[in-house]
């Protein structure tokens, strides 16, 4: 009997998805599988906007960056309609089975997974792909997106080492990550940043300065600061702890909500952090700072090899999963190979760099500064 797959693509986009969409595609076709495409994630799904994944549509997108699907961050139990807020699961499912789909494949991050999660929990077959240029997704060795994202930063900052040199600069350039700092601690290294600041590692801005200002006394009259979207100095990174350990532990709803409406607030305040903090490395050190913001920048494009290799090996095996009826799983890469990992042992999890970090004691080495 044919079985029918049905791909969507959630959250935001990322290099790789087409890479993945075509693996899983060619392969489900290879075993005379039908696959159908739902367009901009968990909306399309519910609107029923579908298009046919066959080998015309699936050919020629190897390389392109983005996601032939579109992509949208819409929760199935909290869809936009109108002028509400919408719990919408059981529309899906009857999309889902007026489609007589054997299996739900959902590509995304984090939260994709625990949309996808909950999907499962309801009655659908759900298999998972681990998408984020972040690489924050627990459970898997390494996601999609992030090889392509780390090559753009690191050229990025390449590239600025020439003006920061030839003006006697210190260049901030922000990098994509509010919760994780591989990105960042990645394309800080390739890229030969002077200090790299993490959400993983509070800092001292006065401490940044100074080994600033030692680099000067050495004869070395620039620095490149590679700083993480989440990166937050020791006093506010305290209070966003304490904040969220009020919030995880309130015991009235009347706390709890207190305590999420400071931690939005201090999430917002911390949006603009980059700006604040190359002001005061300006005020501190006595050399002119300027900002670049990497922005969207970093997930557009062309995948490189890595995450087209990436991506085609977890579709395929996402495959593999279909054909043998396990479900309720996510792909995740493990060395060359890949393992069904248990949605539950997947969401509410992320993967943040380890202190003990092996880069990190290759970039202490070298003498970069952390700030801490």
């Amino acid at each position: 009997m044919t079985k029918y797959i049905g791909v969507l693509t959630a959250g935001g986009d990322s290099p790789g998805l087409n890479a993945a969409i075509r693996g899983i595609g060619k392969a489900a076709l290879s075993r005379g599988m039908q696959v159908i495409g739902f367009r901009d994630g968990f909306r399309g799904l519910m609107e029923n906007r579908t298009v046919r994944l066959d080998g015309a549509a699936l050919s020629g997108i190897l390389t392109i960056g983005g996601t032939i699907l579109g992509t949208s961050r819409d929760k199935p139990h909290r869809m936009p309609v109108g002028s509400k807020t919408m719990d919408m699961t059981d529309v899906i499912y009857e999309n889902y089975r007026n489609h007589h789909l054997d299996a739900l494949v959902c590509l995304g991050g984090g939260g994709t997974q625990k949309n996808a999660y909950r999907l499962a929990k309801r009655g659908f077959n759900v298999v998972t792909l681990p998408k984020t240029i972040d690489n924050d997704v627990a459970g898997t060795d390494v996601t999609f997106g992030f090889d392509t994202a780390m090559g753009i930063a690191t050229e990025a900052i390449d590239r600025l080492h020439s003006t920061a040199h030839s003006h006697h600069r210190i260049i901030v350039v922000e990098v994509m990550g509010h919760n994780a700092g591989w990105l960042t601690l990645g394309a800080g290294i390739a890229g030969g940043a002077d200090v790299i600041l993490i959400p993983e590692i509070p800092y001292d801005v006065d401490r940044v300065a100074e080994d600033i200002r030692e680099r000067n006394r050495r004869g070395t009259g620039f620095s490149i600061v590679a700083v993480a979207e989440g990166a937050l100095p020791r006093t506010a990174a305290a209070e966003m702890t304490e904040v969220r350990a009020q919030a995880d532990n309130a015991d009235k709803k009347s706390d709890r909500k207190k305590a999420k409406a400071r931690l939005e607030e201090l999430e917002r305040i911390s949006v603009g952090n980059t700006l604040a903090l190359s002001d005061q490395l300006e005020e501190l050190t006595g050399l002119e700072s300027r900002v670049t913001i990497l922005g969207h920048l970093q997930r557009g494009g062309a995948p490189s090899a890595a995450d087209r290799l990436l991506a085609t090996r977890l579709g395929t095996a996402c495959t593999d999963l279909v054909a043998r009826d396990e479900y309720g799983v996510m792909v995740a890469a493990r060395g060359e190979g890949w393992e069904a990992l248990p949605l539950e042992d997947v969401v509410g999890k992320r993967k943040t760099v380890p202190l003990d970090h092996p880069w990190i004691a290759s970039a202490r080495q070298v003498r970069t500064s952390f700030g801490d």
